[in-house]
């Protein structure tokens, strides 16, 4: 697997996103939202591979997730995850690292707690990939449900999860400003308030 330059390589915050127009990174709270016909929706084709995390994966971990909120532990469910103890899927294409997801039992469902994926994979399915890994890993373990979290602000998210057969099954109110102190400026500077939940049916 390739390696994966050091944080203090950039300069926080790391970009979450590329302008499809010009090329330029972009940090959370600069990225903005366009709408376009799907004909001209970017149309490259990447293939991807993806695959549990082991023992070897925990810098990579550890970086995508510093890259994305600056630390492991995630405060979502009202209960606090370290990612580093999750059950881990890495997507790659040639090799390369692309995108993150992890998951957590929670009352018979699995839960996704954190999910990423780079710029340069944006768009091209590497996403899909890892929620297909998810649902397989779900209906093995004979798991009916799917469960999903995400803030008001990351529109991008909350976009892709219901492109994606989930549902908004519960909204806490509030909950994303009180854990954070304040209603910080995240997607496009939307202030972070509120946690949404969503949910699909494994094998959707």
């Amino acid at each position: 697997m390739s390696e994966v330059p050091e944080t203090d390589e950039f300069e926080l915050p790391f970009p979450q996103y590329r302008c499809p127009a010009c090329g330029k990174d972009l940090p959370l709270t600069e990225a903005r939202m366009t709408v376009t016909c799907a004909e001209h929706r970017p149309q490259t084709q990447v293939e991807f591979a993806v695959r549990k995390a082991g023992v070897d994966d925990r810098h990579f971990i550890e970086e995508i997730c510093d890259r994305a909120i600056g630390e492991t532990l995630i405060d979502v469910y009202d209960q606090t995850f370290d990612v580093l103890d999750l059950i881990n899927f890495i997507v790659e294409s040639e090799g390369e690292p692309a995108g993150l997801l992890s998951a957590a039992l929670i009352r018979g469902d699995l839960a996704i707690v954190f999910f990423s994926v780079y710029p340069d994979f944006q768009g091209k399915g590497a996403g899909r990939t890892l929620l297909e890994a998810a649902d397989q890993y779900a209906a093995q373990r004979s798991l009916t449900t799917l469960r999903a979290a995400t803030t008001n602000d990351d529109i991008p998210q909350l976009y892709f999860l219901q492109r994606n057969g989930f549902q908004i099954s519960d909204i806490a109110v509030g909950n994303a400003a009180d854990r954070l102190g304040s209603a910080v400026a995240g997607f496009s500077g939307i202030p972070v308030r509120d946690e949404i939940h969503l949910h699909r049916n494994v094998g959707a």
